[in-house]
């Protein structure tokens, strides 16, 4: 295993560094697409609770969509890492062309789900105009798909190369922008149509277009990437290229698929319970998603520093990455535990004044603390995995863990046990305490099976 030389202050500190360089930006970025959900649900309960859950809704029919397509390009960070890490620069090259092709195809293909979405709405039993408001918000962000897959291509690409800024910049401006977008058209100020829920789809969509011209502008005019872009010209589809970032990323886009799409159906069945069961439900994830940020930041930094390290064939530079990357994660993971216990009120209240839902809401903010320190772990033990191309096995362990073991449970405890509304909200929080449990553990031990492996060969560096 590791050397003691790896613990030492000054090797730590440096390693903190670099981690820090490159989490940074993530953090920035990663909290501006975050707090776009957030200001969304704000703005939504304060123009009227309908609109509240009918944008709650949408948002887990949307969003496992955007996880399936941010996961499946997410393979682009994990090759370039490693080319980049063995000065292989043609083939990092090569790469950014194949990651669009894939980008384009993803949005096109998957957008019409989104906007085909009413006989999924129409199974949730839900208020008739719950359910018209619901797909009003959603088909207006299947809009903005095709520009968000585009986006994470172009992201992933500088983000293998440890380089992130391009992320945090044009991610910050959409966040900015969406803000008065959000206002004047859920609202109807500044001449805009009053459009509800429906409106703030419309930013949404607006925001994602704005985005992936905003980080093309960046990439192609920062001259630090400008090393590692190919020529600027219509490339054909490299099958063998596609079929790499499918191997890698599909697993990784179906894990991020499922998982959200356990939440997601957690969140539907959960409204059958009411609008108030719902609305608690999303302000309570809104808030464990935007303390999930720093974590999620750090796990993907440190799953680049792996990648380098791999890609260089240095065996000790891998465990300096685990080392102090899974030292700050617990860090974070438990000072987050520790604020969401103690103001769990004073968080809610800046959503809601609504007496119902800040009561169920500071029940199950509690619950998504325990949750958010045991998924701590996990997602630095994903990342870990996938620094090493390794993603079939979390893709596997997350069906077991949530599908087979949370879903089951939270059925059981948020449906057919209770029998009031909050009781069956929090049982669902109680099965996903159990399932991310479950996750941990089996990823946990197959990272102590992968790094017991020799490295990768790795071909000679080119340029």
């Amino acid at each position: 295993m590791a050397s003691a030389q790896l613990i030492t202050g000054t090797l730590f500190r440096r390693e903190l560094r670099q981690l820090l360089r490159i989490a940074w930006p993530l953090f920035i970025a990663q909290s501006a697409q975050m707090g776009t959900g957030v200001v969304d649900t704000i703005m939504a309960a304060r123009y009227n609770d309908q609109d509240l859950a009918a944008i709650s809704i949408g948002i887990n029919i949307w969003l496992p969509i955007y996880l399936l397509i941010l996961g499946t390009i997410f393979a682009t960070a994990t090759i370039v890492a490693q080319d980049f890490g063995g000065g292989r620069i043609e083939k990092i090259r090569q790469q950014l062309p194949q990651s669009l092709w894939v980008a384009v195809f993803l949005g096109v293909t998957l957008s019409p789900l989104l906007w085909y979405a009413d006989p999924a709405l129409a199974l949730l039993g839900l208020n008739p105009t719950t359910r018209e408001l619901a797909l009003d918000y959603t088909q207006m962000v299947a809009l903005g798909m095709p520009a968000t897959a585009i986006f994470q291509a172009l992201r992933y690409h500088t983000q293998g190369l440890g380089i992130t800024q391009p992320f945090a910049f044009a991610a910050v401006a959409g966040f900015l922008v969406n803000v008065p977008l959000n206002y004047a058209f859920i609202f109807g100020e500044w001449g805009a149509p009053e459009l509800g829920a429906q409106g703030c789809g419309i930013a949404t969509a607006i925001s994602m277009w704005l985005s992936v011209v905003l980080i093309a502008g960046y990439i192609f005019r920062s001259q630090k990437i400008k090393l590692y872009l190919p020529e600027w010209k219509l490339v054909g589809p490299d099958w063998t290229k596609i079929s790499e970032i499918l191997s890698i990323g599909a697993p990784i886009g179906l894990t991020f698929f499922l998982e959200m799409g356990v939440f997601s159906v957690i969140a539907l069945l959960v409204a059958t319970h009411g609008d108030t069961a719902i609305a608690s439900h999303q302000i309570a994830f809104n808030i464990w998603d935007l303390f999930y940020i720093p974590m999620l930041a750090l796990g993907t930094a440190m799953s680049t520093r792996i990648g380098h390290a791999i890609g260089a064939g240095w065996r000790e530079g891998i465990y300096r990455a685990m080392i102090v990357g899974g030292a700050i994660s617990a860090l974070v993971a438990a000072g987050t535990t520790l604020l969401l216990l103690t103001f769990p009120g004073s968080i809610i209240s800046i959503y809601t004044d609504a007496e119902d839902i800040q009561v169920l809401a500071t029940r199950l903010l509690t619950l998504s603390a325990f949750f958010i320190l045991i998924d701590g772990a996990q997602i630095v033990g994903s990342f870990i995995l996938r620094a090493f191309k390794e993603t079939r096995f979390p893709f596997i362990m997350m069906v077991v863990s949530y599908w087979l073991v949370a879903l089951p449970l939270g059925w059981w405890l948020g449906i057919v046990l209770p029998d009031n509304p909050n009781d069956g909200a929090a049982g669902f929080w109680y099965a996903t305490i159990t399932g991310i449990s479950v996750c941990t553990v089996l990823i946990a031990a197959r990272i102590w099976v992968i790094l017991g492996r020799a490295l990768p060969v790795q071909e000679q560096a080119s340029t």
